[in-house]
C-alpha cells in the first residue's frame, strides 16, 4: 500500500448512474416513518436509489410516502435489513455520517474527499472486473454481481449512530456547519451529502469524457488534481474484500488472541474495533483475506 493521489486519467468511462447505482444510503433505526420518506425524496433529487433501513423502530407506512413525494419508488424497493451486519455484509467500502468524533474514529472526511474515495475506488474495482474477464474471455453483458457496492451510514434522529455502529465504516463524514450545533436532521444529512456526491461524480465523469476526447485527438495525457490524498492501493490484482469478510477476520484474530492467551475474553475492551480499523486501513483483497484465513486456521489448531 502507498499514500498516493487520486487521479481519473486511466479511469474507465462510467455515466452519472453507473456510479451511483454502487452507491446505497443505509438507516439506522430511524423512529419516524416520515423521515424515512424525506430522505428517500432527497435520493432521489440526487439521482441515488438504492436504499436499506435497518431495524425501523415502526414501519415505512403512508408518511413515508407522502413525504417521499417524487422519490416514493425509492421505497417500494428499500430493502429491510434486521441488523447492520446484515446491511453491509456485502459492501466492501463504509461510509458513517457523523457529527463529531467518537471513541477510536476513523479517517474523517468531507463530503467532497467521500465521494472522491468513493469514485476511486469505484474505478480501481470495475477496472479489475474488467481485466480479469478478458482474461478469462468471459461475457461482459452481465456484471451486476461483481459492481462494487458502497454503504452510507445515517443514525438515529436523536443520537446518531452508536460507537460499535461507527466501528463498521472506513471512513467518517462530517458536514461543515455551525460549531455550536452541528448536528442536522437525518433527511437533511442525506440531502447534503447526496448533493456532493452527485455534484462530484458530474464533474468526474465529465473530466473522463475530456480525458478521452484528447487522448484520442491530440495523443495528450491529462490528470486531474485531487482535493484530498488518502491511502489507496495503485493497483489491485484481486478484488476487495466485503465488510462481512472483515468482520470474520477480526473475531477469528480476536478468538486466536485469546485462544493464546494475548487477550482476556472477558475484557476485551477495544481489542476488536482495533483490529477492525487496522483491517480497514490495510484494504486487503480476497487473496491476502484468504491468506490470513489459512494462516489463523494453521495457528490455531497448533
Amino acid at each position: 500500500m502507498s499514500h498516493t493521489s487520486l487521479s481519473s486519467a486511466s479511469a474507465p468511462i462510467h455515466s452519472v448512474s453507473d456510479y451511483l447505482d454502487c452507491m446505497q444510503v443505509v438507516m439506522v433505526n430511524t423512529t419516524l416513518p416520515a423521515n424515512i420518506g424525506s430522505a428517500a425524496r432527497a435520493m432521489h433529487t440526487m439521482s441515488l436509489s438504492r436504499l436499506t433501513v435497518v431495524d425501523p423502530k415502526l414501519p415505512i407506512d403512508e408518511s413515508s410516502v407522502s413525504h417521499a413525494a417524487g422519490g416514493s419508488d425509492l421505497l417500494a424497493s428499500a430493502i429491510i435489513a434486521p441488523t447492520l451486519e446484515s446491511a453491509i455484509a456485502n459492501c466492501q467500502l463504509v461510509f458513517a455520517a457523523s457529527s463529531r468524533s467518537r471513541h477510536l474514529p476513523r479517517p474523517v472526511v468531507t463530503p467532497t474527499q467521500a465521494a472522491q474515495i468513493m469514485l476511486a475506488f469505484i474505478d480501481n474495482q470495475s477496472a479489475l472486473n474488467t481485466q480479469g474477464k478478458e482474461d478469462l474471455d468471459i461475457d461482459q453483458a452481465d456484471d451486476s454481481k461483481n459492481k462494487p457496492n458502497i454503504a452510507i451510514l445515517f443514525g438515529r434522529e436523536d443520537r446518531g449512530l452508536t460507537n460499535e455502529e461507527l466501528a463498521c465504516a472506513d471512513y467518517h463524514i462530517q458536514i461543515d456547519a455551525n460549531p455550536n450545533y452541528p448536528v442536522l436532521n437525518v433527511a437533511s444529512a442525506v440531502q447534503v451529502i447526496a448533493s456532493f456526491i452527485f455534484a462530484y461524480t458530474q464533474g468526474h465523469v465529465q473530466a473522463n469524457a475530456k480525458t478521452d476526447d484528447i487522448s484520442l485527438d491530440d495523443n495528450k495525457s491529462v490528470t486531474t488534481q485531487p482535493t484530498v490524498d488518502v491511502h489507496l492501493r495503485q493497483q489491485w490484482d484481486e478484488p476487495a474484500i466485503t465488510q462481512q469478510q472483515l468482520q470474520q477476520l477480526t473475531q477469528r484474530t480476536t478468538d486466536l488472541m485469546v485462544q493464546r492467551g494475548l487477550a482476556d475474553s472477558e475484557h476485551l475492551k477495544s481489542l476488536p474495533s482495533r483490529l477492525s480499523r487496522l483491517g480497514s486501513r490495510l484494504q486487503l483483497d480476497q487473496k491476502e483475506y484468504q491468506l490470513l484465513s489459512s494462516l489463523i486456521a494453521k495457528l490455531s489448531k497448533v
